[in-house]
């Protein structure tokens, strides 16, 4: 090989180098934003299972005066 091909090929090496770290970086801010989105699912679907219990109490207890 010539020296302007090991240079070249050296330059892409770098390049491909340079794209992986990028990815890695890319990679592990998305996976920090999917750990996040799934902590706010789950505070969501704990508060609509309370709210869910709330408003079958409230109808028993509608159902319960209607029938006193």
């Amino acid at each position: 090989m010539e020296a302007s091909q090991i240079k070249a090929f050296s330059s892409k090496v770098d390049q491909l180098l340079d794209y992986c770290q990028k990815l890695e970086a890319d990679n592990s801010a998305l996976k920090h934003l999917q750990q996040e989105w799934q902590g706010e699912r789950s505070k969501l679907l704990q508060k609509n299972d309370l709210a869910k219990n709330k408003i079958e109490s409230m109808i028993g207890r509608l159902k319960a005066m209607e029938h006193s």
